[in-house]
Formats: structure tokens, sequence, C-alpha cells
């Protein structure tokens, strides 16, 4: 049975987005595996999302994401470690991909479609979380770090929650 209608993408056939469904089914695995948060909260779906955005944006041919998960591990952890700009990076990566589309004359695809939107939410939802706050820069003397109040909340962006989770989970995985 053919689709009613196409995108365009794919001739005749239905646009899949396999490499997004491959990056979140792995992002998915990952977090199950770190047992971290409950699969249904809000706090789950921002790590998801964003170990998904990670994973798929790591593969830069655009390919079927996470072929090689395990020799991809030491980079996620790299991107989503706590000093990397990862959001910057995520803009950037986004922005490359939707120029190869254009420089190749064809549309972004279904799997970038997916990847903006995740990045959407990711920006524009915030949740109550503990507030962890930016550790204010130590001098050179073995002054002792700044502990986090885990009874202090702030409204926080997804990714700013989602990124540790990720980072946790990989190192767990």
């Amino acid at each position: 049975m053919q689709p009613e209608r196409t995108n365009g993408t794919s001739g005749e056939a239905l646009a899949i987005p396999m490499a997004w469904l491959c990056a979140e089914y792995i992002a998915d695995e990952v977090l199950r595996t770190g047992d971290l948060v409950d699969a249904g909260t809000l706090e789950y779906r921002a790590g998801r999302q964003t170990l998904a955005l990670t994973v798929y944006l790591c593969d830069g041919a655009d390919e079927v994401a996470g072929v090689q998960a395990v020799a991809r591990i030491e980079e996620w952890l790299n991107l989503t470690s706590y000093d990397h700009p990862w959001a910057a990076w995520v803009d950037e990566q986004l922005a490359a991909r939707e120029e190869r589309a254009r420089e190749a004359g064809r549309p972004a695809g279904p799997d970038l479609a997916l990847a903006r939107e995740s990045w959407r939410w990711l920006r524009q939802t915030e949740l109550f979380a503990t507030d962890l706050g930016e550790e204010p820069p130590r001098p050179a003397t073995d002054a002792p770090r700044r502990t986090v109040d885990e009874d202090a909340r702030s409204w926080t962006p997804a990714w700013q929650l989602g990124l540790p989770l990720s980072h946790l989970a990989i190192h767990l995985f």
C-alpha cells in the first residue's frame, strides 16, 4: 500500500527518519541502562533528547546514527562533559547539515526536521530542578569547593538538565 502523499524526499516511498530513530533508540537504551530517572518523566525525556541529538549529530555523513556506537562512546562523553560548549556545538552541527543539504540541492529530510524539533523543545522547555548554578572560579590555592544546596530549585532549560544526565548515563553504560 502506497502512502497517500510523499514529501518528495524519497520518490514514491514513505520517508522514514531512520538516522534519528536509531539515535533515539541508542539514547533510550543508554538512559534505561543507567536507571537514573523514571522513564515517564520530563527529566528522562530531556536526557533522551539531549543524548539523541549528540548521537545523531556525531555521525557527520548523515548515516544511520550509532552504526559504530561503541567506538563513539568516548566522543559522546567529551561532547557532554561539563566544560564543552554543547549548545553552540548543536547549533553549528544543525546549520552544517542544513548547508550540506542546500549545496546538494535536496531538502533537509525528516531526520534533520526531527532533530531541529527536539532542539527547539530542549531550549524552550524549562524544568524545575535543583539549582546546580555556576561554580565560581577558584584561586590557585586549595580553596574548598562550593557545595550545592539541594533544596534550592530554579527553572532550568531542559537541555541543561539533560546534558549532565546524559553524561552520567554514558559513564554507567
